[in-house]
């Protein structure tokens, strides 16, 4: 897991110069313009796909949705999806159900686009369209590289289909290299003992929190539940007390700027925050894990890095084998 984190800037920078080929498939996109546009992902793969449905939603003003495969494989819906995109998502490109759903989904009439890292998998092969996030083989069971470089796959996919050349994006790699390097001893030091925590995180940066939920819970046995800060505030954070620790994603922009009154919530509560993003040195925090400054829509790109870190050093921490987490394996077949 420590390789394939540090493997990052490489594959994101490698990304970047590979663009043209994501800027093919985005042409075909945008010569078809669909309806709206849907998403099919599991796992780590479906905060990547939440992170797109913002992308499209945002950038293109296309409508976007997540799918519930089972819909099809256990309910044998067929719906009418003429002139609507889908993309599936899925870095292995193994799991039955995203296979039967792009299926169905090009049979019933839509675009079908395939992003994944195993341009042989089967998902690859039953789209119409495919893009290849080329981060190479990853052994550690938590995906750490074929997350963020499907995060920058989605972002020049979505960037070229209105007509962007991803030259936001082409800093990434000397980014992502000073991301990996911000300090997280602190906040493994400091958390290597709770039980429960809370992850948040407002617009793009929500597919962070989510994603960093799942890392702590598959790697350090956390009880980690993430929430969009909006949802945070009407309800859970009744729930949070002096036991609960907060990891909160506080980027520039619009999405950081309104978990201000997220922070002041949980801080009311007497919660232990941890504030990580681009702003989280003005965040009222007991932890603060700043990272580089990108445009908002890129953001989650770097976010998720020193989340990686601190996973990592928690399950190490812990007494845990993060390589080798209890009851998972690399492919997950569901139905």
């Amino acid at each position: 897991m420590a390789a394939e984190i540090a493997e990052q800037p490489a594959v994101l920078a490698g990304l970047v110069a590979r663009r043209t080929e994501i800027a093919d498939v985005a042409r075909i996109i945008a010569r078809r313009p669909p309806r709206f546009a849907l998403l099919a992902a599991r796992g780590s793969s479906d905060h990547a796909a939440l992170y797109a449905k913002y992308l499209m939603e945002v950038l293109l003003g296309l409508p976007a949705g997540l799918v519930s495969p089972s819909t099809v494989t256990l309910y044998g819906a067929r719906p009418d999806l003429r002139d609507v995109l889908l993309v599936s998502v899925s870095q292995s490109g193994g799991s039955p159900d995203l296979v039967e759903f792009t299926e169905t989904a090009r049979d019933r009439g839509a675009l079908t686009v395939a992003v994944t890292n195993t341009p042989s998998s089967p998902v690859h092969k039953a789209a119409e369209l495919a893009v290849d996030i080329g981060a190479g083989t990853e052994h550690a069971v938590a995906a750490t590289k074929t997350y963020s470089a499907t995060l920058l796959a989605l972002y020049l996919l979505v960037d070229a289909v209105r007509g962007g050349d991803g030259s936001a994006a082409t800093e990434l790699g000397a980014l992502a290299e000073q991301a990996l390097a911000v300090p997280v001893q602190r906040a493994i030091d400091r958390y290597r003992f709770v039980d429960r925590i809370i992850t948040t995180g407002r617009g793009y940066s929500y597919a962070t929190a989510l994603e960093s939920a799942l890392k702590l819970a598959e790697t350090s046995y956390l009880a980690a539940r993430a929430y969009s800060g909006a949802d945070l505030l009407h309800g859970p954070v009744a729930a949070i007390d002096e036991e609960t620790a907060v990891l909160a994603v506080t980027g520039a922009g619009r999405g950081g700027a309104a978990m201000r009154q997220v922070l002041a919530a949980v801080a009311e509560r007497g919660a232990d925050v941890l504030a990580l993003g681009s702003a989280a040195e003005d965040a009222p925090a007991d932890v603060r894990v700043p990272v580089p400054r990108v445009a908002e829509e890129l953001a989650p790109v770097l976010e998720v890095l020193p989340v990686q870190r601190l996973a990592l050093g928690l399950a190490l921490a812990r007494g845990g084998d993060p390589d080798r987490p209890r009851g998972l394996h690399k492919v997950t077949k569901t139905r």
